[in-house]
């Protein structure tokens, strides 16, 4: 009999691959749902971006294996934008590593230096992809509480009490995502420090400091931060092109060295034009970003409407794609909520325990839909 390897022992399919095969019978059903849980990005590209993908790809002499390091055009234009946007200087031969994606990226860093036995300190909420990720690589999860009370930052003096010899990687991102919580200076600061105290290899995963953020922010910047720091970035929510699956991996020339070795026997480089048309994304200026966050504020307006229709608690001060809410306490958790909206409103909204026990009494709204999507889903929460 065929058995499955061991290392899939507790993990699941992924929450919203098996939701959506859900929400495709019901609309099968003719529910029509309105799914506002999934933070894939509606609008398009940049339509110079499409230009340059279209004029590339008619070449002849594009279609073959591209490096394994991609193309120092794409290398050079993630150089430039880590200049430009989060002053921070990288060596576009050295510490410039693209990915299929920055989600692959999480789990070559997990396979490169986790043993069996290891530990990961994850984020709890946090993307699920951090726990299946250390999982799979072998590692132990060993959770580490976002609280409100303390603005969704890691305790570090309760961290600095616990047991951290085994600790070898510490997942983080900010801004927040499921919460919506900025980073501070201070914050980035301590997160080095930490590192630097207990040898543990800081990951910060930073796919959405340029939506509904007027600065920009990177680990990376911190003085002393590459000695102990990673950090992965994407074009999927910044550049509206989470489809095309163009991300990148930051640091010292030793750790991307280090994860390519086990990059290199994962994968091949990606389509030379869509590199070439990734590193025109890079190059736009600071109008697009803001015609981008236009467009979401004025959407996020409706997500509070929505929000306020239910009962909901929530901050202002989130940034992200994704408005992070406390229910009313008619409902025992976010799966309760979710479920009554899904199955008697029509409507989809992402329940927080999906990002761990701390989001239990959360639930999480995409801002991706257009605002008359918005509204039709609020008319339907009120009949």
């Amino acid at each position: 009999m065929i058995q499955i390897a061991k290392r899939l022992e507790g993990i699941g399919e992924y929450y919203f691959s098996q939701k959506l095969r859900e929400i495709d019978e019901l609309n099968k059903q003719g529910k029509n749902i309105i799914n506002l849980g999934i933070g894939s990005p509606d609008l398009p590209p940049h339509p110079d971006v499409i230009k340059v993908l279209n004029e590339e790809s008619v070449k002849p002499n594009v279609h073959g294996y591209q490096s394994y390091k991609g193309s120092p055009v794409l290398r050079n234009a993630f150089k430039d934008w880590y200049k430009k946007y989060y002053a921070v200087d990288l060596n576009a031969d050295t510490e410039i590593l693209p990915l299929i994606g920055s989600k692959e990226g999480i789990m070559h860093i997990c396979m490169t230096y986790l043993n069996d036995g290891d530990e990961a300190l994850v984020p709890n909420p946090g993307y699920p992809t951090y726990r299946s990720a250390v999982k799979l690589a072998g590692g132990i999860c060993v959770d580490y509480e976002l609280k409100e009370n303390n603005n969704y930052f890691p305790d570090f003096d309760e961290l600095g009490k616990s047991d951290l010899s085994k600790v070898k990687l510490m997942w983080v991102n900010y801004p927040q995502m499921p919460t919506g919580q900025l980073p501070t200076k201070k914050l980035f600061e301590q997160l080095i420090s930490f590192g630097k105290k207990h040898g543990i290899l800081i990951c910060h995963d930073n796919p959405y400091s340029f939506i509904l953020n007027e600065k920009p922010m990177s680990l990376l910047a911190v003085d002393g931060a590459k000695d102990v720091a990673v950090e992965l970035n994407s074009l999927s929510k910044s550049q509206n092109m989470a489809g095309w699956r163009v991300g990148v991996l930051c640091g010292a020339k030793e750790r991307i060295d280090e994860v390519l070795r086990f990059k290199s026997n994962m994968d091949s480089g990606m389509f030379l034009p869509l590199q070439l048309a990734a590193a025109k994304a890079l190059s736009l200026g600071g109008d697009w970003y803001e015609s981008v966050n236009k467009i979401y504020k004025q959407r996020r307006e409706k997500v509070y409407e929505l929000l306020d229709t239910l009962n909901c608690e929530y901050s202002k001060q989130q940034a992200g794609l994704f408005i992070w809410a406390k229910i009313p306490v008619k409902y025992k958790d976010g799966y309760a909520l979710s479920d009554d909206i899904l199955y008697n409103k029509n409507v989809f909204l992402t329940p927080g325990g999906i990002f761990g026990t701390v989001g239990n009494n959360f639930v999480r709204i995409s801002l991706c839909g257009s605002v008359e999507r918005f509204q039709e889903a609020i008319n339907r929460i009120k009949n």
